[in-house]
């Protein structure tokens, strides 16, 4: 048999770290114990709050509206948007287009909005848009 090793003592040998332990950095503490808090920063939420308020006051200048409506109002606008663009974005798919153009968001709107509103919806985006009006910038 082959010769036993040495064994070396048990002094020489690191206990591996507990798993509890925590590691706190030296110098200045943990904690928040020296009195300065740090300012959380703001996220920022987009809206259509503000362009809602400036429609309502070139229709009606005299009538206001609460948080809780306008907050509904809001929610309303952020649902047909999401609800044309999926459907603008499955229109472009079928057609194995890459791009989304006008006219897949108007065949959305016809799609989206219920009879008579589509109708006019389409009327007044084809009346603010004619073809032929950015020729002058490319």
């Amino acid at each position: 048999m082959a010769p036993k090793a040495e064994k070396k003592p048990a002094a020489e040998k690191k206990p591996p770290p507990s798993k509890a332990e925590k590691n706190i950095p030296k110098g200045g503490g943990g904690g928040g114990t020296d009195g300065k808090k740090k300012k959380r920063t703001k996220k920022s939420v987009e809206t259509y709050k503000i362009y809602l308020f400036k429609v309502l006051k070139q229709v009606h200048p005299d009538i206001g509206i609460s948080s809780k409506a306008m907050g509904i109002m809001n929610s309303f606008t952020n649902d047909i948007f999401e609800k044309l663009a999926m459907e603008s974005s499955r229109l472009a798919r079928y057609n194995k287009k890459p791009t989304i153009t006008s006219r897949e968001i108007q065949t959305a709107v016809r799609l989206v909005l219920p009879g008579e509103l589509a109708k006019h919806a389409v009327s007044e985006a084809v009346g603010v848009h004619k073809p032929g009006d950015f020729e002058g910038y490319c």
